[in-house]
């Protein structure tokens, strides 16, 4: 059983048991996530696709940490100006860990 989850802007394919790294989340650790947002769940053969959402569907999962990602480095140089940009970024994100699928 597998589900297509919409969190903030951008979507992920989950599976019971998976980890996945979503943008950062106001949560504590240890503590359970519920997304309505399922655009998409597949059980054995039949697969129901939501008008945006599948009524019903929803995801809880658990909250396991939090990262950074790798650093992002953006130089914007001016030739002949004697003008150079240094700018760096690190993203954040919120390891969840996918703990059921329900569909009622």
């Amino acid at each position: 059983m597998y589900a297509i989850v919409e969190v903030g802007a951008k979507q992920y394919v989950v599976k019971k048991g998976d980890v996945i790294e979503v943008e950062k989340l106001d949560k504590e650790e240890g503590k359970d996530i519920l997304f309505d947002k399922v655009l998409l769940v597949s059980k054995e053969k039949k697969i129901e696709i939501g008008q945006p959402y599948v009524s019903g569907a929803s995801i809880v999962a658990t909250v396991t940490g939090a990262t950074k990602g790798a650093k992002v480095v953006c130089y914007k140089y001016r030739r002949r100006k004697s003008k150079d940009w240094k700018v760096g970024h690190r993203q954040k994100f919120t390891e969840l860990k996918i703990k059921e699928i329900e569909l009622s």
